[in-house]
């Protein structure tokens, strides 16, 4: 069983930056894409990055483009997300999120988490509030 533990979230300005970060245990860490998912009060989980195992392909919804940054350490099994720019409607609880990477099939690993489906696991969040 895969287990993932966040941290990072917090308050912050708008315009403000900060880093969130994903330590996984209890499996082998580059057998998963690992993706963030985020929801808001009242509204649907929305997929907003995800990194495949080993080939480092990379999704952003066009929410986040530009202005966050995910990136993951197999060595460590660690995942980080990068938000720069943060603004107002980026507040939400953010879940690191992992799926069973299919390594070398023409089937998109980060689908489901693109998609916001419930993932095959899922860590306990870390809230983001940006300040109005």
């Amino acid at each position: 069983q895969l287990q993932l533990v966040e941290s990072g979230g917090g308050l912050v300005q708008p315009g403000g930056s900060l880093t969130l970060s994903c330590a996984a245990s209890g499996a082998t860490f580059e057998n998963y894409v690992i993706g963030w998912v985020r929801q808001a009060p009242g509204k649907e989980p929305e997929g907003v990055s995800c990194i495949m195992g080993t080939d480092r392909s990379i999704y952003y919804a066009d929410s986040v483009k530009g202005r966050f940054t995910i990136s993951r350490d197999n060595a460590k099994n660690t995942a980080n997300l990068q938000m720069n720019s943060l603004k107002f409607e980026d507040t939400a609880v953010y879940y690191c999120a992992a799926d069973i990477y299919f390594k070398g099939s023409s089937y998109d690993s980060c689908s489901g988490i693109r998609l916001g489906h419930p993932p095959d696991y899922r860590g306990r969040g870390t809230q983001v509030t940006v300040l109005t």
